[in-house]
C-alpha cells in the first residue's frame, strides 16, 4: 500500500501545496528587502548584538557562517551564526533575520521554556528521523515495525510543532527590539516584519506537512478509520 498510494497525495496536498507558497514567499520577499538599506547603516551583525547588549545577554558570539539563509542561533556552543547576506549587510531583510536569531539567544538567556523543549528534542529527533522511513518499509513485511516506524515518525512531528511558538515568539522579541531600539523606523520595521513572517510560513508548512503525513499513515494503519 505504500508503495504507490493516490491518498497519500490527498492527503498531503495542503501541505505540499503551502510549501511551495512558502517557499517562494520567502525568498521574494528577503530577495526585495535585502536591496532596501535601512537609515540606520547598522549592518545585521550590529543589529544583533545591540538588541543582545540591550537585553543583558553577553555570552554569546555573533559568527559568521557560509550558505544562503543558513542563519541560526546554537544554545550548545552559545553562538549566533549569521549567513553572508545577512551579517555583513545593511539590508532591512538582513537586520530582521539577524534580530530574530538574537530573539533566539534571549529565549535561551531567559529560560523560555519551549526552546528548553525543542532543544531538548534534538537528539531524539536526529536518531529517529533516519530510520522512521526503514523501520516503516521493513514494516510493510513484518508488521510490529511499520508501528514502530510511525511512532519515530512521530517524534519528528512533535518537534515540527515545538518548533512553531519558539519561531514566532523569537520574531516577536525581533519586532518590538527594532522599535524600542530605534534600528528602524516604523515603516521599516513594517518591512522587515514581512520578511519574519514569510519565514515563519516555512516552519509552519513543514510542520503541516509532517502533521498530514502522520495522519496518513495511522489512516492506513486502521487507527483513524481506514483499512489496513
Amino acid at each position: 500500500m505504500f508503495f504507490f498510494d493516490p491518498l497519500y497525495f490527498v492527503f498531503l496536498a495542503p501541505g505540499l501545496a503551502l510549501s511551495l507558497y512558502a517557499t517562494f514567499r520567502t525568498k521574494s520577499t528577503f530577495s526585495k528587502y535585502s536591496q532596501v538599506g535601512s537609515r540606520s547603516g547598522l549592518t545585521g551583525a550590529q543589529a544583533a548584538a545591540l538588541m543582545l547588549q540591550r537585553h543583558g545577554v553577553s555570552n554569546v558570539r555573533i559568527e559568521r557562517s557560509s550558505g544562503w539563509l543558513s542563519d541560526h542561533y546554537d544554545p550548545s556552543q552559545k553562538a549566533l551564526r549569521l549567513s553572508d547576506d545577512v551579517y555583513s549587510s545593511q539590508s532591512l531583510s538582513a537586520i530582521g533575520v539577524a534580530c530574530h536569531e538574537a530573539g533566539h539567544a534571549m529565549q535561551d538567556a531567559h529560560g523560555y521554556a519551549m526552546l528548553s523543549m525543542r532543544t531538548a528534542l534534538v537528539p531524539a529527533t536526529n536518531f529517529s528521523s533516519p530510520f522512521a522511513y526503514i523501520f516503516m518499509i521493513v514494516g510493510i513485511f513484518i508488521q510490529p515495525f511499520l508501528l514502530l516506524g510511525v511512532g519515530l515518525f512521530a517524534v519528528g512531528v512533535v518537534f515540527s510543532l515545538v518548533t512553531l511558538p519558539v519561531e514566532w515568539d523569537a520574531s516577536r522579541r525581533a519586532k518590538v527590539a527594532m522599535d524600542e531600539a530605534g534600528m528602524l523606523s516604523p515603516e521599516e520595521n513594517r518591512h522587515a516584519s514581512k520578511v519574519l513572517n514569510a519565514a515563519f510560513l516555512t516552519y509552519l508548512a513543514a510542520a503541516v506537512t509532517s502533521l498530514l503525513t502522520l495522519l496518513y499513515y495511522l489512516f492506513r494503519l486502521g487507527l483513524l478509520g481506514g483499512d489496513e
